[in-house]
């Protein structure tokens, strides 16, 4: 039977292989919005949006107002790694941040955060655009 190509040869060649318990080569660079996924949601008066925190603590973040840009750092800790001897550890443990331009006329009591099994909700107001002057014309005569 084919399978497609995402299974390779077998389904079950990573299960039976020799090495599948070996230490993985450690993380050399991970991909900030791959640790923080967020959804910009449109509502009648807001944009919320909602950014994906998974073990991390509610004190373990912080979002900054500066410069028109919103930035939501978080660090998670892990329990001692000292005495343990892990067969293979794949979650991130460490600092992260992601910044999102949100305009310069907001200020820090504009913006509502809650924080929820996971998920930091983020409400920003929408700015008003700003008024464009009419142009008026002088007649000559």
């Amino acid at each position: 039977m084919l399978l497609p190509s995402i299974f390779g040869e077998d389904l079950f060649d990573d299960f039976f292989r020799d090495d599948f318990f070996k230490p993985l080569p450690p993380v050399k660079h991970v991909k900030t919005h791959e640790l923080m996924k967020t959804d910009i949601r449109e509502l009648e008066n807001t944009y919320e949006l909602s950014v994906e925190l998974p073990g991390v603590k509610k004190e373990d973040v912080k979002a900054e107002l500066k410069d028109g840009y919103l930035t939501v750092s978080a660090e998670t800790v892990s329990e001692s790694k000292e005495n343990s001897k892990y067969v293979r550890c794949e979650r991130y443990v460490g600092k992260m941040q992601r910044s999102f331009f949100v305009g310069d006329g907001l200020t820090d009591k504009d913006i509502k955060a809650r924080f929820r099994d996971g998920i930091l909700y983020i409400d920003l107001p929408k700015e008003q655009p700003e008024k464009i002057e009419e142009r008026k014309f002088i007649s000559i005569e």
